[in-house]
């Protein structure tokens, strides 16, 4: 059974795309708590399976590009006895075997266990080579499932894809012995003609009998499965065989565990200390790896969708390292072995890229909360953020939406039934900040965690689903003010509303509070006012000397010149969507590269990309599912890096982390994987004509006509907010239609 034919080709599309790996140089003079001292080894389960396919030839020659990786082939056994990488016994779950033999299905006993489905051993060689591979996972692409990758032979895993290391996983012994079939017997024959540099297996009979019989370089690892799961030839558990590690000794170098072994989690995902396998490994001279990391499977919520948070946990925590990792992304383990082992994380850089917090730490806490400040700035966050609203009795307060049903428990709480149609706001009905007063709020309403990924099922710490306290704008100034930070941003938006409807002058009322906080007559940090409206910048610019920020709120995939000299006359930097430098389709990036951030930064702009977040759903297949590679394609200047000046992000910490990344600065011996990726690049590795995602429509370049804007009208005095504990209510100018309406919405919530 062949390779597929369009090898050179896919060759060809996969080294443009791989700019994102690479030789990992791993710090020789960094001391490693593994059993050897050298780095941990990075072992590709199925080659790079996040992005394709398990065990295909894509997935191979993306891993083997990266000269640190180990390649992973879970062996299985067809009727004339060849061996095949597959990730799993049933074929259905990762080919098209049912296609191609649609009557095949059959019903086995395996290990004990009665199993229905598409068997290797049923099917001779040559009968495979009309069979496919296709993605296992199904919350990952299937763009590549039509592309004819077809199922790939042990031997060419070794011979052919050159990769540094290769670990071959054993498995159902007696499942193939049933068919006169041996897996002893198979590898054995390998072994006379390859040198294979790890086999693993979760059975003691097959390591016992390679034992001495295969190359003295080739690691036999016994691989745990779950504790409560008993081990074949033994009987006897997994749980319980941990408690004899000088029984695996005698016939193992190493062993293989979930990575839950090592640091175990609650029932609701939160992580228990430690255990002490990994010192008791080495104490009985066994290498431990850890199995089971992929970045966009579920993870603790101590790491805050981190991927590489968690890497950096097994192998940098100060206590103890393992001695590889099994994953679907091997990219990331490069990463944080090269770029981010042994960095002091209390170290402070208030250099490039500013990070800027988007509503505080909101990827961990309510956003705007004081729980969120404080993570935000212990995070290492640059810039904190304060988007304001006003409430009822004219206190301003930083809330990250105005209808507090976004961001509060106001549905279910006794101001449920003050819900009206604005249409100046939204089409249906809210809960307004300025509906309430601040006691209201404050005493009242508890905060709720932001989910914006929540059609993905993917949501934020619920723990902390309803922790913190609200703040006045004054609260948030005093906080900020004696931190270390570098600056502080006020958001401003919907002004024109407030004088009009509400009779309240943000602008004033948010110089008002600066002054009052001594802010005006400091030079320790910067102030920053953001808005998406040009008529509020203008107002700033005319009252105060602080720095003011343009937020573009439309993808764009340039400005043009006119509309540059009128941002001048406002702004002194400019926030621009994270689509209008990666323009992407489908979660791919096409291949177009936005001049917006050259153009902005050559009119004297800096730029800040918004709005970042660590969840992998929220990502560009290119990024590999992993926040830090997101946050280095948008600040790399070099190739086709987005070259920002600053990133505002739901997670600080993850960015300034990034910060302190010791692959920084080093010009062309920066690390392929810390390289920005080619765009288009991975959209280019789908051969499938048919899976291609749709063309994007052309983005438009800003104009002079999308920046100018007539001033602020004049606050509207007779619709000014009640003082506090005034008793009158404020009015909300609606028609008796609306009022009808909101009294069927307070009923429907």
């Amino acid at each position: 059974m062949g390779r597929s034919g369009h090898a050179c080709s896919v060759l060809g599309s996969l080294l443009l795309v791989l700019v994102s790996l690479g030789s990992a140089a791993a710090q020789k003079g960094s001391t490693w708590k593994t059993l050897s001292g050298d780095p941990p080894a990075i072992i590709a389960k199925g080659g790079f399976s996040g992005l394709f396919p398990d065990s295909s030839e894509n997935a191979y020659l993306f891993a083997t590009i990266s000269q640190d990786s180990a390649v992973w082939c879970d062996v299985r056994l067809t009727k004339d006895g060849s061996g095949i990488c597959l990730p799993d016994i049933q074929m259905e779950s990762c080919t098209s075997i049912s296609n191609a033999f649609p009557k095949g299905k059959k019903t086995y006993n395996v290990n004990g266990v009665s199993v229905t489905g598409w068997f290797s051993v049923d099917y001779k060689d040559t009968d495979l080579g009309k069979v496919f591979l296709r993605q296992s996972v199904s919350s990952r692409s299937e763009r590549y499932d039509g592309g004819g990758l077809l199922i790939v032979p042990v031997e060419a895993v070794i011979a052919q894809f050159k990769a540094p290391a290769v670990w071959l996983n054993l498995q159902h012994d007696s499942f193939y012995s049933q068919f006169n079939l041996s897996m002893r017997s198979y590898i054995l024959s390998l072994s006379k003609q390859y040198t294979v540099d790890y086999i693993s297996s979760p059975e003691v009979t097959i390591l016992k009998s390679l034992l001495g019989r295969v190359s003295k370089k080739t690691k036999l690892v016994f691989r745990f499965l779950d504790e409560g799961t008993a081990e074949p030839s033994t009987n006897q558990t997994y749980g319980s065989m941990l408690k004899n590690l000088t029984f695996i000794k005698t016939f193992a170098s190493g062993i293989l565990v979930p990575k839950h072994y090592i640091l175990p989690v609650t029932a609701d995902n939160y992580l228990k200390p430690h255990t002490s396998v990994v010192d008791d490994a080495h104490t009985a001279g066994l290498e431990i790896y850890a199995a089971d990391f992929a970045n966009d499977f579920t993870f603790s919520y101590n790491y805050s969708y981190d991927p590489l948070a968690e890497y950096l946990s097994f192998i940098d925590n100060g206590a103890f390292s393992v001695d590889g990792v099994v994953t679907d992304f091997p990219s990331t383990p490069s990463t944080a072995i090269d770029c981010f082992h042994n960095l002091n994380g209390s170290n402070r850089d208030h250099g490039a890229p500013l990070v800027i917090s988007h509503n505080g730490a909101s990827g961990d806490y309510p956003d705007c909360t004081d729980l969120a400040y404080q993570k935000a700035v212990a995070d290492g966050a640059d810039v904190i953020d304060c988007a304001v609203q006003v409430t009822k009795d004219g206190i301003p307060i930083c809330m990250s939406s105005i209808d507090l049903k976004d961001v509060t428990n106001v549905v279910t709480s006794q101001f449920a039934s003050e819900a009206v149609i604005i249409k100046d706001i939204k089409a249906d009905a809210g809960v307004y900040t300025f509906n309430l007063t601040w006691e209201d709020i404050a005493k009242n309403l508890k905060p709720t965690i932001s989910n914006p990924m929540s059609k993905y099922n993917t949501y934020r710490n619920p723990r902390n689903r309803n922790a913190g306290n609200f703040m006045k704008l004054s609260d948030f100034l005093a906080f900020a003010k004696d931190k270390d930070l570098s600056g502080i941003m006020i958001t401003v938006e919907r002004a024109s509303f407030m004088a009009e409807k509400l009779g309240f002058g943000v602008v004033d009322a948010v110089i008002k509070a600066l002054d009052d906080s001594g802010y005006s007559k400091q030079t320790a940090q910067k102030v920053m006012i953001q808005s998406t409206n040009s008529s509020v910048l203008m107002k700033f610019r005319q009252q105060t000397k602080y720095n003011l920020v343009y937020m573009i709120d439309e993808d764009v995939k340039d400005a043009a010149p006119s509309s540059l000299a009128d941002i001048k006359k406002f702004a002194d930097a400019v926030s621009v969507s994270a689509m209008s430098i990666y323009p992407a389709a489908n979660k791919f990036l096409i291949n177009q590269t936005n001049p917006v951030v050259k153009s902005l930064q050559s009119a004297g702009l800096p730029v800040y990309v918004y709005l970042l977040m660590n969840e992998f759903v929220s990502q560009p297949y290119d990024f590999f599912s992993d926040a830090t590679a997101q946050i280095n394609a948008y600040v790399q200047k070099d190739g086709d890096g987005g070259g920002v000046d600053g990133v505002i992000t739901d997670f600080p910490g993850t960015a300034h982390r990034y910060k302190l990344n010791s692959c920084k600065n080093m010009g062309k011996k920066t690390p392929l994987f810390m390289q920005p990726p080619q765009r288009g690049g991975l959209v280019g590795t789908i051969s499938d004509p048919s899976a291609l995602p749709p063309a994007m429509s052309p983005m438009p370049v800003l104009t002079d006509s999308d920046v100018a804007e007539p001033p602020l009208p004049p606050v509207n005095n007779s619709t000014a907010p009640a003082p506090p504990n005034a008793a009158t209510r404020m009015r909300t100018d609606v028609p008796i239609l609306v009022a009808v309406l909101v009294l069927f919405a307070s009923l429907l919530i």
